[in-house]
């Protein structure tokens, strides 16, 4: 099942289940929304179209992040009159998960789990950026033995939160000129 929704002007077909970007909206991560502008359905029972909109039909989602969209440059130029400027523009977006579509006698719902990651996050994780998990060092100990202000203080414990340093790589050996110029001899 599918519905066609408008929201911010413009128009989206969503099935339950997908992730939409969409013009700002307000509310917090994990808030439920309800989109009742809808203006087409399709189903098992064929496409009921709404004059404009079909009356009792609704579009559920999830509100999981509100975020900047990307720059856009705005470069204004007069040609032979060195006037030139330059400006740019991140529109607020919210990104949505389509959780159900309840109307015209159909109902659809999305059993999936819906994760409130970021783009950022997701994007840090596909650089192998992010942790996974909880896999952090913090916790673990070290004994440091330091002398402050002429007193011996021994056996002192502080919480490292750094993993172990890798050891620099080799760099490589250079080229030998001997040889290069006993070949062009």
């Amino acid at each position: 099942m599918y519905a066609v929704i408008k929201t911010g002007g413009k128009q989206y077909r969503v099935q339950p289940g997908d992730t939409i970007v969409v013009e700002k909206l307000d509310g917090d991560a994990g808030a439920e929304l309800k989109f009742d502008s809808v203006l087409m359905l399709g189903g098992d029972k064929g496409v009921t179209l709404g004059a404009p909109l079909i009356d009792g039909a609704f579009v559920g989602a999830t509100l999981i992040e509100t975020r900047k969209g990307e720059k856009v440059k705005i470069f204004k130029k007069t040609r032979r009159q060195g006037y030139r400027r330059t400006n740019g523009h991140r529109q607020m977006e919210s990104v949505l998960r389509i959780t159900g579509i309840e109307g015209a006698g159909e109902t659809a719902k999305w059993d999936g789990k819906i994760d409130l990651l970021t783009k950022a996050e997701i994007d840090l994780r596909a650089r192998g950026l992010a942790t996974r998990g909880a896999t952090s060092s913090i916790g673990s100990t070290e004994t440091v033995v330091t002398e402050a202000d002429g007193a011996d203080v021994k056996g002192a414990v502080v919480e490292s939160s750094a993993p172990a340093k890798k050891a620099p790589a080799k760099k490589k050996a250079p080229a030998k000129k001997a040889e290069a110029a006993g070949d062009e001899a």
